[in-house]
């Protein structure tokens, strides 16, 4: 039976009973035996380009008997690195690296280095990395429109920043409230963190449909409202198709329940300011919005910080509290932590603080601006192929899908020429997330003439095999969901092969 008959079959009966099917039908040891063998097949044919360098370099699966030396060491990595420098640094990559220039790189590198034993935990021994934290967040809160008041911590990354929001507002309204079984409300496009802190925190996350213009649908949001709500989400702008939800719509409606209004703007947030004040069209999505109460920023991505650090900032110190972990009866000694980690590397914080202080207004208002306009000229070459078509109104985040070829298969051949996009579902789409190395000379006549090569190649030949279509195909037709998660963490088991 085709992936698309069972799709009819299945999808009427909504996801509970579908997930009932599933499992019946994978108890039975013929259709197990086979999925086994396709989860093979498929990861076969991934695994070279995991594993690029299995037959170059020796593996270390125990220690060595005596320790190599270092200049040896440092010189074998220096040959991986230099070999994987190339496809970021000439701009091949959607999103990932996000500044690139060897001289910021070399600063960072320079501040890092400085703090390199540092940890927050100690704040007694690094009382700079409490300085350089506080600062971090009061520079992120006023860019963000921050009154007096607003704060944060920072943190590891865009995930943290969610899974500690969700923690703040499940304790909040546990302790305020009474809610024993709460729920967030949350549209479909909003990042997979916040599935994992529902997973992690026992939140039921109700997901509502987006509109034609892929923006968090209001009038649904309102409906899945319950006296279990504790928060809604709205993202600025979304990671799948780069559009910003109507922010101040879904914070007038937590307002008037009073209830929490995260803005995930993880991905945005760094750049959202800066080109509303270079008079782009940037609907109001931070502290400025009554009712918005807390927002996750990165500044490991458009902060241009290294990565692993983030920040979550919240309306009021009341509300940052319920995020604090305290253990006041432990053998150990009193125990405080403000996020999910004891420990952390204090030298990123201080390197993320460097980078904030060295670019300074003017310098993010430029690259705002390059980005903005590379993005421009990326989107008007894209709308110019007749058979691809562009997904919502976005400014530098541009989601696209095919209308008559396998948008996954121009995938594949795009990774052919060496660009490493992004692949999505609902619909099957392809997004590239625009960043200062796409903005160098050539870079955005290269994608578009690779992008309009990529199209011609699957026009004359649809069904060319191989690369990561098969998967990607199958994860957007197949209506079972519980397949494609043993095939993901399948994934991760090769990953983790040595």
């Amino acid at each position: 039976m085709s992936h698309f008959r069972l799709r009819q079959i299945i999808n009427p009966l909504g996801a509970r009973v579908a997930a009932a099917f599933e499992a019946a039908l994978r108890r039975i040891p013929a259709i197990q035996q086979r999925l086994e063998a396709q989860y093979a097949a498929l990861l076969a044919d991934i695994e070279p380009s995991l594993k690029p360098y299995r037959h170059e370099f020796p593996a270390y699966t125990r220690l060595p008997p005596v320790g190599r030396n270092r200049d040896d060491i440092l010189a074998g990595m220096r040959q991986l690195a230099e070999r994987e420098t190339p496809r970021w640094r000439d701009g091949y990559v959607s999103g990932a690296v996000y500044h690139g220039d060897p001289d910021h790189l070399a600063f960072l590198n320079q501040a890092y280095a400085l703090h390199s034993v540092s940890n927050p935990l100690h704040v007694d021994l690094w009382p700079s990395i409490a300085r350089y934290e506080a600062e971090i967040v009061a520079m992120t809160a006023t860019m963000l429109g921050g009154e007096p008041g607003v704060c944060g911590t920072v943190t590891s990354g865009g995930t943290e920043s969610i899974l500690l929001a969700m923690k703040t507002y499940r304790d909040w309204a546990r302790e305020r409230l009474g809610i024993r079984h709460p729920d967030v409300v949350a549209p479909v496009t909003a990042h997979a963190a916040f599935d994992k802190a529902a997973h992690y925190f026992g939140i039921r996350l109700v997901r509502i449909p987006v509109d034609d213009g892929f923006r968090a649908d209001v009038a649904a949001a309102r409906r899945a409202l319950t006296r279990n709500t504790i928060a809604l989400v709205g993202s600025a702008p979304s990671f799948p198709h780069g559009v910003i939800d109507p922010i101040a719509d879904l914070a007038a409606l937590a307002q008037d329940r009073r209830i929490g209004m995260h803005v995930d703007a993880c991905l945005g947030g760094f750049v959202l300011p800066w080109a509303q004040r270079l008079g782009y069209p940037v609907p109001p999505f931070d502290f400025s919005v009554p009712g918005v109460t807390s927002i996750s920023v990165d500044t490991h991505k458009y902060g241009y910080a290294p990565k692993g650090t983030s920040v979550i900032l919240y309306r009021t110190e009341a509300l940052r509290r319920f995020q604090y972990y305290v253990a006041a009866d432990w053998p150990g000694g009193l125990y405080v932590s403000p996020t999910m980690a004891g420990s952390r590397p204090g030298a990123l914080s201080a390197a993320a603080w460097a980078a904030m202080v060295s670019m300074g207004e003017q310098g993010y208002l430029e690259a705002t601006q390059r980005i903005l306009e590379t993005s421009h000229r990326i989107r008007t070459g894209i709308e110019a192929i007749p058979e691809l078509r562009i997904l919502g109104d976005p400014l530098w985040v541009i989601a696209f899908t095919a209308t008559r070829l396998d948008i996954y298969r121009i995938l594949d051949r795009m990774a052919q020429r060496g660009w490493n996009l992004n692949g999505l579902h609902h619909p099957p789409a392809i997004h590239i997330c625009v960043t200062l190395p796409h903005t160098a000379p050539g870079v955005a006549d290269r994608f578009i003439a690779d992008l309009r090569d990529s199209v011609a190649a699957v026009r004359r030949e649809p069904r060319a095999s191989g690369g990561m279509a098969p998967v990607y195909g199958m994860a957007a037709s197949l209506p079972f969901r519980g397949v494609i998660g043993d095939l993901l963490r399948r994934y991760l088991d090769v990953v983790y092969k040595p």
